[in-house]
């Protein structure tokens, strides 16, 4: 199936390592252009090079309040358009609700939630401007769910995230515009290794955790980014509001 991205403009945020690089990676081989973005300038670039003449890199921390409109503007400079937007953002710190910091939760809330909810309306002026409507894509969370236990930080802050694109979803779903939220759960990213570790025996909790899942096993990165070039594609033009789990299963369907 032709997903009707030849020449489509997106931004991904975090896009130079796990499921952010994996959705431009996807993009990118069905023929849209990436503006790709990370906050270390040389890995983002070297990102951008591996992905090729239709990507460039642009070296931007989310928690920046100029950082949205300086990637908007990239993508109309190189490619002259923007057509959608991926927000994903790392992993906040681990720890539980009683051990985390102030200054944890300040800074996760100004890159994971402001700063997405910056680069949300931002990208809603600039696709309404080009008047074609377009998509506004969040990576959040199973947590979204239900807590993920010694993630206390993503769990407060990854279910508000998922409500302000609801509510985005329904105010400019009338200009033509889609929001979508992504929901991996057991993707086998670095982050998500790094979880496993941390239980003392990564071996034993990876096990424990693919026993739960229906299909048995953590998802590739790959496969995630296939899900996310089809969410933010003409494809899934009537998909809105929505938050779709990539987990194998974990949730059942609810």
């Amino acid at each position: 199936m032709d997903l009707g991205l030849k020449d489509r403009v997106y931004v991904v945020t975090g896009g130079s390592r796990g499921l952010g690089n994996a959705s431009a990676r996807a993009l990118v081989a069905e023929g849209a252009k990436v503006v790709v973005s990370g906050r270390d300038e040389e890995t983002v670039l070297d990102a951008a090079a591996e992905l090729g003449p239709d990507a460039v890199g642009v070296a931007v921390d989310n928690a920046d309040p100029e950082g949205a409109e300086r990637l908007l503007a990239a993508a109309r400079a190189h490619f002259g358009r923007v057509d959608g937007v991926l927000i994903s953002v790392g992993g906040p710190p681990p720890g539980s609700a009683t051990d985390n910091t102030d200054e944890q939760w300040r800074t996760a809330f100004e890159t994971v939630f402001l700063g997405a909810v910056r680069l949300a309306r931002a990208a809603v002026a600039a696709l309404a401007e080009d008047g074609d409507g377009g998509v506004i894509g969040f990576v959040l969370s199973g947590s979204v769910h239900e807590p993920i236990p010694g993630l206390a930080v993503s769990n407060g802050l990854r279910p508000g995230l998922a409500g302000f694109a609801k509510s985005l979803a329904d105010e400019v779903g009338p200009r033509g515009i889609r929001v979508v939220g992504l929901l991996p759960a057991r993707i086998d990213t670095d982050r998500v290794r790094e979880l496993d570790e941390l239980t003392g025996d990564a071996d034993t909790a990876r096990a424990g955790n693919e026993s739960r899942i229906p299909l048995r096993r953590y998802g590739t990165p790959e496969e995630f980014g296939r899900v996310a070039a089809f969410v933010l594609s003409p494809a899934a033009s009537y998909l809105t509001g929505v938050m779709l789990p990539v987990d194998g299963g974990a949730r059942r369907g609810f």
